[in-house]
């Protein structure tokens, strides 16, 4: 054993800076006493010392302290109630009386027993009992520490932020490989970093001035001064844990039983408590407020969103996970995933991946693993509603629109998906590559309407940081429908009808076409029922348009159908550079592109201090979301009006926008329709029975349709919808 190893007893519990990492004037407890003061409200004043009565029932209670002039207290101060424990160092204690503390059943009384305490300070009726080793820790008041084996913090620790510290090289910065393995999109985590960070950092990689900016910016809020203490906030329960090092904790943390949390801050609050439970092991990271991490989970170099959960082994390494997920049993390696995902399976894999949220993983999907590729530096990228059923296997590199369904089947190359709520199926008896585009809106509006009604029923956030945009019709899918429209117009065109591969009813209806560049593979490529789909497609952009439309003029009391107009801004419309078509899921955010353009040429010029200035322009994106998804509503009104015109330019007056809204009312009619008879379907199916003794059993088990509770929770939404667009009618046709 090295003799630098062996103290001196009197010396156990100081020094935690070193001098050199002093400032002029300072002592080691400088910044322990600036968090105290911002934390928890007090002073060095605020506590006393010890009279010789007070020590004397100290050391009668088999209790050792190596200076008694450094422990110190606030009145009133019981001593009885601390016992059989050992003290180093500078010691602060709250307020101390007979009380007892309950968290659930788990019930103790306050003081200090049978713990070892180094250099702490400890709030108003704290309940400390069996812990090993406590060291360099400000514990709030009302906490409860049971049964802990080790919690210290360093005095480099950073507490799961991507900084250093004053006197440490760039090799121990954290840094979290998302989207790629092979590390060419790292970004740092922080402590309130959310998804749109992450993306904003991770996706404009050839801006290499901004990656340079978004690190300067975090090492500077973050990182630079040594000797933070490690923090736990008010109301807190810790107990039956290993090894704590370096984990801050916010108010009303829940940990029992974790194995090893080191590193990690950990954000909680009355309102959006976290719960660690037993068997977890996090280290290198963030967990959002409001999380709950149970049953053996394991997360490395991670990001944890808001009411987010990990459970049942889950594994979540090197990635940043969005508000409202919930990830069990599975393993997640290197992705960057948006609000509300979900994935329950222990046999399914994720890896390498950009999965934009509102997304579900099916059992034994395998998503982008190395496994079936040659390299480990593909990647995946999957917007809103990523939907891979059971046993799908998909190679990087691959992209998919929104809302894209995958049928089981394991796709032997990269696919390339740009058609929105689509059905892609691997057809192995054909050898080729079969899409039915407009499959959800067309087959399964139950689903559709469903995960926007969870997108949002889900969302149980009490601090609300970024917008997540629920509804599946947005200016982001409408781009992607436009853009598929002129696809499937293309391959029609192209379609000949004497073609072996080409099925045609009375020369009007086609039911298959080739399509290209959907696969990287040379057999073939089907879309299925292509006018069916551009015959959805409208419909669907129709019923965007005009709704996005009403919602807005129907907020805006004070104006009339001529105000309405100026307000967006263009009565009449020029269909030559116009319409915004560019536009960013950003972190579940629908956002412009030229406003995300505009903020990181902002921040390349160091308009930027911290990252709650750049929150705060999300918000001001947030404010301005309504208006600017009026106007492209507008815009796309104008488009599809304009294919029945034949000037470039279309006149949208209050007439035409009232019969959209008329269309509208029949079209709410329909999906309300579609739900009900996609959930029907389970009940007309004769298999389903089969497991009943008879219809009476099943409906007693499984329900009506008519008793489904979306399809009524639907029902009641629709008459507060149509009574929404029959005011915004009767405006429009009085003149108001």
């Amino acid at each position: 054993m090295k003799s630098k190893n062996i103290l001196p007893l009197d010396s156990h519990g100081y020094n935690f800076i070193p001098d050199n990492f002093l400032p002029p004037g300072a002592d080691e407890y400088w910044l322990r006493n600036a968090q105290q003061e911002e934390r928890f409200f007090r002073k060095t004043g605020d506590w006393r010392k010890l009279n010789f009565e007070e020590i004397t029932i100290l050391k009668n209670n088999r209790n050792h302290c190596t200076n008694w002039d450094n422990f110190l207290v606030c009145d009133p101060f019981e001593p009885l109630l601390i016992r059989d424990s050992s003290f180093y160092g500078l010691i602060r204690i709250g307020s101390l009386q007979q009380v007892f503390l309950r968290h659930h059943d788990f019930c103790i009384p306050a003081g200090i027993r049978n713990s070892t305490i180094i250099s702490c300070d400890i709030g108003d009726e704290a309940a400390i009992q069996n812990c090993a080793y406590i060291s360099h820790y400000i514990i709030g008041n009302n906490c409860i520490l049971s049964e802990i084996n080790e919690l210290q913090t360093t005095n480099h620790s950073k507490f799961g932020n991507g900084a250093v510290k004053d006197g440490e090289g760039e090799e121990v910065r954290v840094w979290i490989d998302v989207m790629n393995e092979a590390g060419g999109r790292s970004i740092l985590p922080f402590e309130s970093m959310i998804a749109a960070d992450a993306y904003l950092w991770a996706a404009y990689r050839d801006d290499t001035l901004l990656t340079d900016k978004l690190t300067e910016i975090t090492q500077k809020q973050y990182g630079g001064l040594r000797g933070s203490y490690g923090i736990i906030g008010n109301g807190s329960v810790i107990k039956s844990c290993a090894i704590i090092k370096d984990t801050m904790f916010g108010e009303c943390s829940y940990v029992k039983g974790a194995n090893k949390l080191k590193n990690i801050t950990i954000l909680s609050s009355a309102e959006e408590p976290t719960q660690i439970g037993e068997g977890v092991e996090m280290v290198n990271g963030i967990v959002g407020y409001g999380c709950n991490v149970f049953y053996g989970s394991k997360a490395v170099r991670f990001v944890m969103g808001r009411n987010s959960n990990l459970k049942y082994g889950a594994r979540l390494i090197h990635s940043v996970l969005g508000d409202n997920s919930t990830v069990s049993c599975c393993e997640i390696l290197n992705n960057l995933i948006f609000p509300v995902h979900e994935q329950h399976h222990n046999n399914s894999f994720l890896i390498a991946s950009l999965i934009q949220g509102m997304s579900n993983m099916a059992a034994a999907a395998t998503i982008g693993s190395n496994h079936n590729s040659r390299a480990n530096d593909g990647e995946i990228r999957a917007k809103r509603g990523f939907w891979p059923g059971l046993a799908v296997s998909l190679k990087h590199s691959s992209t998919f629109a929104s809302f894209v369904i995958i049928a089981k089947g394991e796709y032997p190359s990269e696919l390339n998906i740009p058609l929105p709520f689509s059905l892609i199926n691997n057809n192995v008896y054909k050898n080729r590559l079969e899409v039915v585009p407009a499959f959800f809106w067309i087959h399964n509006l139950y689903a559709l309407e469903r995960n926007s009604w969870k997108t949002k029923n889900r969302d149980k956030r009490k601090q609300k940081i970024q917008r997540i945009e629920s509804d599946y019709l947005a200016p982001d899918t409408a781009e992607e429908i436009i853009t598929a429209l002129s696809l499937l117009k293309s391959w029609v065109d192209e379609a000949d009808s004497t073609h072996p591969g080409v099925e045609s009813e009375d020369g009007n209806y086609v039911h298959q076409i080739p399509c290209r560049s959907l696969e990287n593979n040379k057999r073939g490529q089907m879309v299925i029922k292509p006018l069916e789909a551009i015959i959805a497609y409208r419909q669907m952009l129709h019923y965007y348009a005009a709704k996005t439309i009403a919602f807005f003029f129907d907020l805006q009391p004070e104006l009339d159908f001529k105000g309405l107009c100026e307000t967006l801004g263009m009565h009449i419309y020029s269909l030559d550079g116009g319409r915004v078509k560019d536009w960013v899921n950003f972190g579940g955010q629908i956002v412009p592109a030229f406003r995300i353009d505009k903020l990181r040429k902002d921040i390349n010029e160091g308009k930027y201090n911290d990252w709650d200035e750049i929150h705060n322009t999300y918000e001001q994106f947030d404010k301005e979301y309504e208006l600017d998804k009026c106007r492209h509503a507008w815009a796309v009104l104008a488009l599809l009006n304009e294919s029945n015109n034949a000037n470039s330019t279309i006149d949208i007056n209050a007439s035409m926008l009232i019969n959209e809204l008329k269309v509208v009312l029949e079209t709410r009619l329909w999906i309300e329709k579609q739900i009900y008879e996609s959930r029907a379907k389970d009940y007309q199916n004769p298999f389903k029975e089969a497991t009943f003794r008879n219809r009476a059993e099943m409906e007693q088990v499984l329900g009506k349709p008519d008793d489904n509770s979306f399809f009524k929770l639907f029902q009641k939404e629709s008459v507060t919808f149509n009574e929404m667009i029959e005011r915004v009618i009767k405006r429009l046709s009085s003149g108001g």
